[in-house]
């Protein structure tokens, strides 16, 4: 049987073993693992769908275009869907990101850092911030109420209660959000002349800010924990650099920072040989998708050269495909390019891999590198 305490350490095992579509006791929902399968159930919201009560994000921020479908679904998506376009995103974000992570690395101490808390978490929320027009606030504030969000979500995935400190985050940052709407240029006025509510507003924003700065934090330090656990994936990373955008590409597929999403049935239907209920929850494992070995290779090895690693579902498929996929490749692979300039950079042998149930990356990523 397949317990949480698998899912949030070492899924894969258990994920490769109920491929294509398995029933998880532990969590009440059905486990879907194979890539074809994860395809049909994200590209059919009518079928499964995300406006649910049990959906875990809305339980925290409210309904937002992460838990709507349809019609609603579009009307919170729209206002905020054009900026982040392949060549909008070049050229609003790339100066921008490219001057952050200049100033985050010009700050570095010694020859020694946590990569997660000195440059990829303080990046991911700088751009997200400047990205929707926020008022100013630190990051580490900022980081403070998503982390305490994020916690509250994945405990409401694994079955527990909102948690207070996750409502009181939410409380802080609908303040700061609001605070920001009346900006006369910012993503978040925009979406207010387009008819949202500031409820609304916040709880989308909310979405943004939480996946914004989720899937880049994560993005960055799963591809630099991969590369400095594979010496030489590294080496060849480093001997030619052009494959590095492939080399971050290949670490969502293994470890997509949102490793699942959660959709709802709304009928009976078979999946996979399986009956799935009107009612059932159904659990898209993303990084289930990612190692299916009717699509890859080898799947559980880490190969910078790997052809098709780009067909990964890291961000998701069909109506709710990831807003910001353009910016947070971006920005990782900006911070990727900076990190790997440091001389013989090197992971210290304390640093954690990536662990969590619905978000993964490690909780640390301590480097070291010489002068």
């Amino acid at each position: 049987m397949v317990t949480v305490e698998e899912l949030e350490n070492d899924p894969h095992p258990a994920l490769a073993a109920i491929r294509p579509v398995g029933w998880v006791e532990a969590l009440n929902s059905w486990f879907v693992t194979g890539r074809a399968v994860a395809l049909e159930v994200l590209r059919d919201p009518e079928t499964f769908t995300v406006d649910d009560p049990r959906f875990s994000t809305a339980q925290v921020v409210g309904p937002s275009m992460l838990s709507l479908d349809g019609d609603p679904h579009k009307a919170h998506r729209d206002p905020f869907e054009s900026p982040f376009g392949l060549a909008e995103t070049r050229r609003r974000f790339t100066e921008p990101v490219r001057q952050t992570v200049n100033d985050l690395m010009a700050e570095l101490q010694g020859q020694e850092a946590d990569l997660r808390t000195a440059l990829a978490g303080p990046l991911s929320v700088a751009v997200v911030a400047y990205s929707l027009g926020l008022p100013p606030a630190s990051a580490s504030t900022v980081l403070g109420w998503y982390t305490a969000i994020s916690d509250s979500v994945s405990g409401v995935s694994a079955g527990r209660p909102v948690t207070d400190a996750g409502a009181a985050a939410f409380a802080e940052l609908h303040k700061h959000v609001a605070a920001g709407i009346d900006s006369t240029d910012s993503l978040l006025a925009a979406a207010a002349h387009a008819g949202l509510g500031v409820d609304d507003i916040v709880a989308n924003a909310a979405v943004l800010m939480f996946g914004g700065i989720e899937t880049t934090e994560g993005m960055i330090a799963n591809a630099l924990w991969h590369l400095l656990t594979h010496r030489d994936q590294l080496d060849l990373v480093l001997a030619d650099p052009a494959l590095l955008p492939n080399a971050m590409e290949e670490s969502l597929r293994l470890e997509p920072a949102a490793a699942v999403v959660d959709r709802y049935a709304t009928r009976d239907v078979d999946l996979a040989g399986e009956r799935i209920r009107r009612g059932d929850m159904v659990t898209v494992s993303l990084a289930g998708a990612g190692r299916d070995p009717d699509v890859f290779d080898s799947p559980d090895t880490f190969d910078v050269r790997r052809p098709n690693a780009r067909r990964h579902l890291a961000f998701a498929s069909g109506p709710h495909i990831c807003l910001g996929m353009h910016l947070t490749r971006l920005e990782t692979l900006t911070a990727l390019e900076a990190v790997l300039a440091l001389p013989g950079l090197r992971l210290a042998p304390d640093s954690p891999p990536p662990r969590g149930l619905v978000f993964r990356k490690p909780s640390a990523l301590r480097v070291t590198w010489d002068a």
